[in-house]
């Protein structure tokens, strides 16, 4: 037999079911009021149903939740409700649950709700086809597709999500996307925080925006403040160059970088790697410095220019680039090497600097402190260096040597040296090779001649106003002399120990650097 009751009947059956609660462990699902209510033992299994009026919807409590309805199945003996239309569930003024279809058990504390699923909570809003809400763990759960929007300018859409009230923090998996006016985040797995804006990301992660593209597969990332640091396969690209390193931080509004460990960057335009263990990137000033072990190549034709360091920096822009390698300056390519206290670079003048500070005051360490080159066979000092490179093909034209020039080629079978001194050098260099240098100044030399046969003709000595230099397979091969002074030759037997060294000789030919790895040896013990 079928009753309808008004509302003012209902509360028998509120108070029917407010003296079970003595009895039961678990608290009874509350009814707070309906506008009818039908009930069938046999069509709704001992249900109650709970339909609203024209005025008011169903409404229920439950341990601070209510729950508002247009219909309500009540399984009283199971402590249960199933809502049905414009369903709503709030839960302090922290959580509001929207949805078409509502299944609550009171005695576990759980919800399911599906059709048009809206969670709002103070700092985002969750929509979904259905979730589960676990309120003895205060987590929300979904595992079919959910967006979740953020103070309306971020939103992430997953496959699955967790959501931790307490912490107010997200955990979204599989197919996870975030995205910002500024960038989109794409992941297997992020963590998010609502109150803070921190995202956490595991697993292969990909930040992408017009300026610069992330990619890691460990991070963290501040969406509020819009900067975060990622590790384990971390990479940056931005302006032509693409940075890898162990971690990187990266701040989106400054345009910042800053990179530790395993650093290798990558500048396409340029053709340059640099690498070391610490750098900072600074892309607005097209700057950047980088340090320990640092060293950069640079693609020449079919050779590379290599430069280490204590520190390096660059600055300025594709065509005023200039590179500073500062603080045991070393260069190397297959036919050049070098040292000095520092190296300049200036792409746009096409020279390179090799320069030293000089300042020991102890004299008698200055022969130490001159900036050196090797080509080949051939030693060659000063106090400043400038190499000098064409602009289209960045090979090396030309050699200028201020003050203190000189140049020393070990003798090819014998014990002395081939020497060249003066006050400036000018070298002139073809297929990088050095071809010839003039000596302007003070010039002097002491040149072992030999036959074709390489026999020991004669030792030539002397000083001129000026001095020229041909170069032939990378060998001293003649001199010419102008406006000359005095000179003398000497067979082998009469040049004595006071004859064989020019003023200002010093044999450092064992610092010559061999191959990339010796670039980072310490200098070797220095003997004349």
């Amino acid at each position: 037999m079928k009753k309808k009751v008004n509302i003012y009947l209902l509360t028998s059956l509120i108070l029917i079911s407010a003296s079970n609660i003595l009895c039961q462990e678990n608290t009874r699902i509350q009814i707070d009021s309906a506008g009818f209510f039908e009930k069938d033992d046999i069509k709704f299994t001992k249900a109650t149903v709970l339909t609203r009026d024209n005025k008011n919807k169903v409404k229920i409590s439950h341990e601070g939740i209510d729950l508002w309805c247009n219909q309500a199945f009540f399984y009283e003996n199971n402590n249960y409700i199933e809502a049905y239309g414009d369903v709503v569930l709030k839960q302090g003024d922290t959580i509001n649950l929207s949805s078409e279809y509502l299944e609550y058990n009171g005695d576990s504390k759980v919800a399911f709700a599906s059709g048009k699923v809206i969670l709002t909570e103070p700092s985002s809003i969750l929509y979904t086809d259905s979730l589960y809400f676990n309120r003895n763990k205060q987590e929300v759960f979904y595992n079919n597709y959910g967006k979740v929007i953020k103070e309306a300018q971020d939103t992430i859409d997953s496959k699955v999500g967790n959501y931790l009230l307490e912490k107010k923090k997200y955990e979204f998996k599989i197919d996870v996307l975030l995205k910002n006016p500024k960038y989109n985040i794409s992941t297997s797995r992020l963590d998010f925080y609502t109150e803070s804006g921190h995202a956490y990301f595991y697993g292969p992660t990909e930040i992408t925006s017009d300026e610069s593209n992330i990619f890691c597969e460990l991070g963290f990332y501040n969406t509020n403040d819009d900067n975060g640091y990622f590790i384990k396969k971390s990479r940056v690209e931005f302006n032509n160059s693409t940075i890898y390193a162990d971690s990187i931080y990266f701040d989106r509004n400054l345009n910042f970088a800053s990179a530790t460990n395993n650093i290798k960057i990558i500048d396409t335009v340029n053709q340059n790697v640099t690498k070391g263990n610490y750098a900072e990137i600074f892309k607005d000033k097209d700057s950047m410095f980088i340090t320990q072990r640092a060293i950069i190549a640079s693609k020449q034709n079919q050779d590379s220019l290599y430069i280490h360091s204590d520190t390096i920096l660059i600055t300025g822009n594709e065509e005023n680039r200039i590179i500073r390698a500062y603080k045991n300056a070393r260069i190397f390519k297959q036919d050049l090497s070098g040292r000095a206290d520092s190296i300049h670079y200036n792409k746009s003048k096409g020279i390179a600097q090799f320069i030293n500070t000089n300042s020991i005051k102890d004299l008698s360490f200055s022969k130490t402190k001159k900036p050196i080159l090797f080509n080949f066979n051939n030693q060659i000092t000063g106090d400043t260096i400038h190499l000098k490179f064409e602009k289209k093909s960045n090979k090396i034209d030309s050699l200028i040597v201020f003050n203190n020039a000189f140049i020393l080629e070990k003798d090819t079978l014998g014990v002395g040296f081939n020497q060249i001194s003066g006050k400036v050098l000018y070298g002139k260099f073809l297929n990088n090779e050095l071809n010839s240098i003039d000596i302007i100044k003070n010039a002097e030399s002491i040149y072992y001649l030999r036959n074709e046969k390489q026999e020991l003709v004669t030792i030539d000595r002397s000083k001129s106003a000026k001095l020229k230099v041909y170069f032939k397979e990378n060998d001293i091969d003649k001199l010419q002399k102008i406006n000359q002074i005095d000179g003398k030759t000497y067979p082998e037997s009469e040049f004595n120990d006071q004859l064989k060294l020019l003023k200002g000789f010093n044999n450092r030919l064992n610092e010559k650097i061999k191959s990339i790895n010796e670039l980072f040896n310490q200098i070797k013990k220095i003997e004349n």
